[in-house]
This record gives structure tokens, sequence and C-alpha cells, in this order.
């Protein structure tokens, strides 16, 4: 069972309703935080809900809301501020973008995925800063990818958004106040439902199965397994905690090893 280092702490996890977003809002439950999850499904937020409450969690609650329609981002979480109170920990994280080329990839999926990903972590951050800089505590988290560090093949729209995140994220770091920071998490391969439907999807685009494909990731990972979405909600409670106080504008690979950068 994890430490309760986050009582007293309300955290809104986005992308919860399945993967490392369902597993950061338990975990961080479990460090003792008040937890909102929001996401598009609602049967699977009111699951999640049903399960922190099986778990004892304080007070979870969730709401429902497109990331891609930016222009109701302001409206859901200025609600959500009056009805919930102030948001200390916030975890940035939603659906990736589709498999595929980058030369194929038409306008629209770099407009959706930009808007899904920047745009609606830029103004959910813009809508909580304020109150954490009031409480002298706040910790923005954003799930990213290990592509930040390397690309990876028939990922392009990704690769491009990913990047993105993280150089927006550095620049939010320098202007945060102190008591207040934003860092990255990188998972490599995880095992969660997107990642079993990119595992399809290329074996399909490649004629071949998806336990090949994943052969031959694995193949490069000195762990030798996929990660489980725990192991991704660990480091996000540590971010989250009042041990990270002093990192901040990191991205941290979670990914068995796999990069082969310094």
């Amino acid at each position: 069972m994890t430490k309760p280092v986050l009582n007293g702490r309300h955290a809104l996890v986005c992308g919860a309703s399945a993967g490392i977003g369902r597993a950061s809002a338990i975990a961080l439950a479990q460090a003792g935080a008040r937890v909102t999850v929001l996401a598009r499904r609602l049967s699977q937020l009111q699951q999640v809900v049903a399960e922190l409450q099986d778990l004892g969690a304080a007070e979870p609650a969730y709401r429902v809301a497109d990331l891609e329609r930016t222009e109701d981002i302001t409206g859901i979480t200025e609600a959500l501020l009056r009805e919930r109170g102030q948001v200390h920990i916030l975890v940035n994280n939603a659906g990736g973008p589709a498999a595929g080329p980058i030369l194929a990839a038409q306008p629209a999926e770099f407009d959706g995925a930009f808007r899904r990903h920047v745009l609606a972590s830029h103004l959910l951050t813009q809508a909580v800063v304020p109150g954490m800089a009031a409480a002298g505590y706040g910790r923005i988290i954003n799930i990213i990818s290990i592509s930040v560090r390397e690309p990876l093949p028939n990922l392009g729209v990704s690769n491009t958004i990913r990047g993105a995140m993280a150089s927006w994220a550095k620049s939010v770091a320098r202007e945060l106040p102190p008591g207040v920071t934003i860092n990255n998490v990188l998972p490599g391969y995880t095992d969660t439902e997107r990642l079993r439907s990119l595992l399809a999807t290329l074996a399909s685009k490649g004629a071949t199965t998806p336990e090949w494909v994943e052969r031959q990731w694995l193949a490069g990972v000195p762990e030798g397994r996929l990660a489980s979405p725990d192991e991704i909600a660990a480091a996000v409670v540590f971010l989250a905690s009042p041990a990270a106080g002093y990192v901040r504008g990191v991205s941290l690979p979670v990914d068995g090893g796999r990069l082969g950068a310094l």
C-alpha cells in the first residue's frame, strides 16, 4: 500500500478511463489524494470511480470531456474548481494518434492530435496554476512517450505531437512559480488497450501477427517484457509527491532500458 503522502491534495487525472491514466488515478488515490478522473467514456469513468470507492479513496469523482474539443475545456475546468476545489496535481494524458507513416498523414490528423494533447494541456494548466501558486504546491505531470528522445517507426504524427508536448513543458517549467513544477513521464512499451490496438494495426499492415511484432519490440528492451501501467503510475506518484519538489522540467523514461541515449 502506498504511503498517504498526498493527503489533502486534489488530483485531476485526464484520460483516466483506461490504461496509464486509470492506473495513475488509482495510485494517486492510494497515496492519499482526492481524485477527479476525466475522459470521454462515461461508463468506464463510472467503473473507475466505483473501484476507487472500493479502495476507500476520499471522495472520488468524474467529469466527462473530449479533450479535442478545446472550446469546452475552460468551462469544464472552471466548474470543476468551483465544485471540487483547487487542483494541486494535474496529470495530462490522452490517447495517442493513429499509427502510420508521416508522409501519408493528413493535416486534420495533426490538428486533432495537437488540440487533444498540446492545447488541452495548455488550457488545463492555465486554469489550475493560479490556485497551485496560491497553495504553494503544484505538480503538473505529462504522460508522453519515449519518442520524445527517439522517434518511433510508423508513428509519424505521434512523434511530432509528443515532441511538441515536451518542448511546451520545458518552456512552462521556466515560468512556473516556486513550489509548482512540471515534468514528463516517457513510457516505453506498456501493456495497455492502446498498445494492443497498435500491435494489431502494425501486424495487419505488415502481414504478420501481433505476437511477432511484440517479440521484435521486446528484443530491444533489456527488461525483456512490457511495462505494467502500475509501473508508470508509480513514477507519476513520485513526481506528484513532496519528495520531487526539486525536480522540474525533466523527461523521465520508464522504458525498461530501451533507450540507448544518455
